[in-house]
């Protein structure tokens, strides 16, 4: 039978559709101009969300009719629907327009803003190592649009100019280096979209039913637009957000407090911090575009049985802080099966991808299109991944896993984007995290990781080694054994690597148990690892059918490239059945191919 391609090429983020009215529960309608004392049960006569928020009950739906819902601070504890009337798009946006401008000299304007959100960096970033790449104004949360452009934040008045502002937290001043006459400048007045707390409000206890949330864009919130708690309450700016659970936890005992949060075609877009922290078992996120965020886009905390699907994650980290460990989705703090498949993650020169860390167990990442990143995939302290069908291209690093145990890198395609496995000396004694490596595996158990079935490509001015197996120098001692148990029916093709070498490898004999193979024979000889695999060195032809429209199909079979048989976990995640199949993330020859 034929196989389909992978990934899937879509459609990814936001689906334009038009919404039924739901026929369950009470309908509130509500509109930008709705009246806070109307009913709002008729679409002719319309409340306000801040109304329709406090008198929702499990099983409601807020319809929301089109346009700008400049709001912000919704609180919701029960599990309903939000959604637009039919195909209508409502727009909540977390600033406010600012109209009343004084003007200095130099051409610089200002304006005194009653909502400012200063903040700090959390107490483990390193300023003595950061402070001279990051500037403390850029932790602040606040940002400034001019005509919808975001303008970057200014340590003071003279470093103003057309892309920038300054805010003096003292006086409560903004300063722009432009006449605002004509403009549309907008400043945030909002911290937050919506709040899910796992507690009481409206009167109301909390029902643990994550909302249902489709069809509608959050824009322009400082700090995050949504968030949904745990056991903790949620924190401020300033305190740890990722403590829930508190050390070593079975997945039994967290993730309960909210579960089932559903987000469908839904955009979110310019938070200052992070998208969205999401808390609690059973989130599904699909068919999303989450873009233009700070630290993190989408950031999931303690949960199980997570499903990210089909959605567009761009450009993380705009701010461009250094030392933050900044990454376009975080998977945290013991969350256990979550998967994330056939999603495009892109445009991210200043952050990491997709992160699993601290204590994640059984994870799947499949599918996926990831490009443009710092590190594609990061696995760390974790146990149990399968790492399948997905294209890597021009990332920093297309995987990477340190620390962790049993990751299955099977049948992907990287293109310029080298891999990584790695451990060192790091353990829960004297940790700058505390406990953070106590949820994963220990020092001497960073081991059982497979890399098979994968096609690996440089492109002509490459000049890296394209796979990494490195020990640190202080662990030659103790630990002998590999930390893979497979490394076999992969493809190495490039246009030739320098004097870089093809594969570095550890532990071996010597003083800094580290071995650098410059040819798939020599990896095979010193390493008695890759078998089956094979390698094209000076390759000059054509290999991809487009690399220009992102088609990385096979343009043809290489001389020397052969099929391989399926790794079962691929097979497994990916839906394959069992056979042959060419190495790489495309497991077949385009039938058209096929037959010229």
């Amino acid at each position: 039978m034929p196989l389909a391609a992978q990934p899937s090429g879509g459609p990814y983020g936001p689906i334009p559709q038009s919404y039924a009215v739901p026929t369950e529960g009470t309908v509130y309608y509500v509109a930008p101009d709705g009246r806070a004392d109307a009913p709002g049960t008729a679409v002719a006569r319309p409340t306000t969300i801040e109304s329709a928020i406090s008198r929702v009950v499990t099983g409601d739906s807020i319809v929301m009719r089109g346009g700008t819902y400049r709001t912000g601070g919704l609180q919701l504890n029960q599990g309903i629907t939000l959604q637009p009337y039919l195909d209508e798009r409502p727009v909540l946006v977390g600033t406010r327009i600012a109209t009343d401008w004084e003007e200095l000299r130099d051409g610089v304007w200002r304006t005194r803003w009653d909502t400012l959100f200063p903040a700090q960096p959390l107490a483990w970033w390193r300023r003595e190592r950061e402070g001279m790449h990051t500037p403390l104004h850029r932790f602040n949360n606040d940002m400034v649009f001019v005509d919808g452009r975001l303008l970057e934040s200014a340590g003071w008045e003279g470093e103003l100019g057309e892309d920038a502002y300054f805010i003096d937290y003292d006086t409560g001043h903004v300063y722009i280096g432009f006449d605002p006459e004509g403009r549309e400048v907008e400043i945030t007045a909002h911290d937050i979209a919506l709040h899910r707390p796992s507690r009481p409000v409206h009167g109301k206890e909390s029902d643990r039913k994550g909302p249902t949330i489709r069809g509608i864009t959050f824009t322009r919130y400082a700090f995050r637009a949504i968030d949904i708690e745990g056991v903790k309450p949620s924190t401020g700016p300033n305190d740890e957000p990722t403590d829930d659970p508190v050390g070593p936890s079975d997945p039994s005992a967290h993730g309960k407090e909210v579960v089932g949060t559903t987000l469908e075609n839904v955009t979110i877009s310019f938070t200052s911090r992070v998208a969205g922290y999401f808390r609690g078992d059973g989130l599904v996120i699909r068919n999303s575009l989450v873009s233009d965020t700070g630290t993190e886009g989408i950031y999931v905390i303690g949960s199980s049985d997570v499903l990210l699907e089909r959605n567009i994650i761009r450009r993380n980290n705009i701010e461009r802080i250094t030392g933050y460990y900044a990454s376009a989705v975080k998977i945290f703090n013991q969350s256990y099966r979550v998967v994330v498949r056939d999603n495009l993650v892109i445009e991210h020169p200043h952050s990491n991808g997709v992160w699993y860390d601290v204590g994640n167990v059984d994870g799947v990442f499949a599918n996926n299109h990831v490009e443009g990143t710092q590190i594609g995939f990061f696995f760390e302290i974790s146990r149990g991944m399968v790492v399948a069908g997905n294209v890597f291209v021009d990332n920093r690093q297309g995987v990477r896993v340190l620390n962790s145990a049993d990751a299955q890198v099977l049948h992907n395609t990287f293109v310029d984007s080298p891999v990584m496995f790695d451990r060192d000396e790091r353990s829960a004694q004297g940790d700058h995290f505390g406990w953070h490596p106590a949820t994963g595996p220990d020092v001497g158990e960073r081991e059982g990781h497979a890399f098979v079935g994968n096609l690996l490509v440089a492109t002509p001015g490459f000049d890296r080694p394209l796979l990494h197996f490195d020990q640190a120098e202080a662990l030659c001692g103790t630990l002998r054994q590999p930390m893979a148990t497979r490394v076999e029916h992969n493809a190495y093709i490039h246009a030739g690597l320098g004097d870089a070498p093809l594969v570095t490898w550890s532990p071996v004999a010597g003083r800094s148990c580290l071995a650098r193979y410059a040819t798939l024979d020599a990896f095979r000889a010193g390493a008695r690892m890759g078998a089956g695999s094979v390698e094209l060195p000076r390759y000059g032809g054509q290999l991809f059918r487009s690399v220009d429209l992102r088609n990385f199909d096979l343009a043809q079979r290489p001389a020397g490239l052969e099929e391989v048989e399926v790794d079962p976990a691929a097979a497994q995640a990916l839906g394959w059945p069992a056979g042959k199949v060419l190495p790489g993330a495309f497991p077949a020859l385009d039938a058209a191919l096929r037959s010229e």
